[in-house]
């Protein structure tokens, strides 16, 4: 069994080895310039003498991106009639046979015609990839599928073209294309973007000033979480850096535990981290004893924690500082979130040396606590 698992991912590296590198492009919206930045790399590739070409790009009829085309390279598309009219697509046949060494394909999230092989355009792209070819393309930050809901609710538009995360984890470099909010707007109106009858409603609704600064800050986090995770697989293994796991423990306080559970996964998910929700059943809350009310908060409590991506704990200890130590040397915890304790000064006065054991152990094991107001 060793032996097989061992020749599988040896099989596993080849495979990867063999495999195309993948650049994508992110924009908080259309008209930032993904499109002009792609083939400004393909004129530097071509000019470096590498073999380079273009297999689908979407100029929009803009000026400036449709005088980038001149002078590079171009896969004819593939066409096809649909509904009875003559539309075309990406030819990932031609792609794959005639083996650039890099291809420029835009509009990741493009939904393929029907009757294609593939639904959507980035299983196209995925497929060159497979067959060895670096592939430079596209996105905007709306067409990320797990930002669907924030981008719904910032834009009240929901987008139909998505991609999956996973998509973007594939991706060997992603790159943040960015503008501020005023000079996106200066392009829109300068008629960079759309045609003139289209700049007057955009204005209204998709580009207001408002809503490109949240999907700026969205497409700025989303590309930050990638590097992160970069670091994480490739540096980490070389420099050793920690690599942050949380774990937040809570009582049955129903609010006080809420808010440890958000701001924890806020944290946990700022540093792209695991965490573990810990709750210690002291014998006074055990299932016998403790109170209809707190036995309902605490599982509702479980499930938002479950919601927002952690691993629940529940454990039985009398002391609730070994039971903390004992999971945070099982699970390698590099940071332990407990809420402000709402306590009378008598209950602090008894609870100090609890607490100063559990300080003087954290410190002991290079363990940070972060008491969550």
């Amino acid at each position: 069994m060793d032996e097989k698992k061992s020749a599988q991912d040896f099989l596993n590296l080849i495979k990867k080895s063999r495999r195309g590198k993948f650049k994508i492009y992110i924009g908080m919206s259309a008209g930032v310039g993904k499109t002009y930045r792609m083939l400004q790399d393909a004129h530097s590739l071509l000019s470096n003498g590498i073999d380079v070409k273009i297999g689908y790009i979407e100029t929009h009829n803009r000026k400036e991106t449709h005088a980038l085309v001149e002078g590079l390279p171009v896969i004819p598309r593939r066409t096809l009639f649909y509904k009875g009219k003559e539309l075309d697509e990406l030819d990932v046949q031609a792609v794959i046979n005639l083996r650039p060494e890099v291809v420029i394909v835009d509009e990741l999230a493009h939904t393929n015609i029907e009757g294609s092989k593939n639904e959507k355009r980035w299983q196209d792209v995925m497929e060159i990839l497979e067959s060895g070819i670096n592939v430079i393309s596209g996105v905007n930050i709306q067409h990320i599928e797990s930002l669907n809901e924030d981008v719904k609710d910032i834009t009240n538009i929901e987008v139909k073209e998505r991609i999956p995360d996973s998509v973007l984890a594939q991706a060997d470099e992603v790159v943040n294309i960015d503008l501020t909010a005023e000079e996106l707007i200066d392009r829109l109106k300068a008629g960079k973007i759309y045609d003139q009858s289209k700049i007057n409603s955009a204005l209204s609704n998709f580009f207001k000033s408002e809503n490109i600064l949240q999907l700026r800050e969205l497409a700025l986090k989303e590309v930050a979480s990638q590097v992160q995770r970069k670091v994480e697989t490739e540096v980490s293994s070389i420099k050793n850096i920690r690599k942050e796991k949380f774990l937040a423990c809570i009582s049955s306080n129903e609010k006080t535990a809420k808010n440890v559970i958000r701001k924890a996964a806020r944290l946990a998910n700022y540093y792209n981290s695991k965490w573990f929700l810990l709750y210690v059943q002291i014998p006074r809350e055990s299932a016998d004893k403790i109170a209809l009310d707190k036995q309902r908060h605490l599982i509702n409590n479980f499930k938002l924690a479950t919601e927002l991506g952690a691993e629940i704990i529940k454990v039985e200890n009398t002391n609730v500082t070994r039971a903390i130590m004992e999971q945070c040397e099982e699970r390698k915890i590099t940071t332990v979130c407990i809420g402000k304790p709402h306590l009378n000064l008598w209950k602090v006065i008894a609870a100090t040396d609890t607490f100063n054991s559990l300080l003087n152990k954290l410190s002991q094991e290079n363990i940070d606590l972060v008491i969550l107001s």
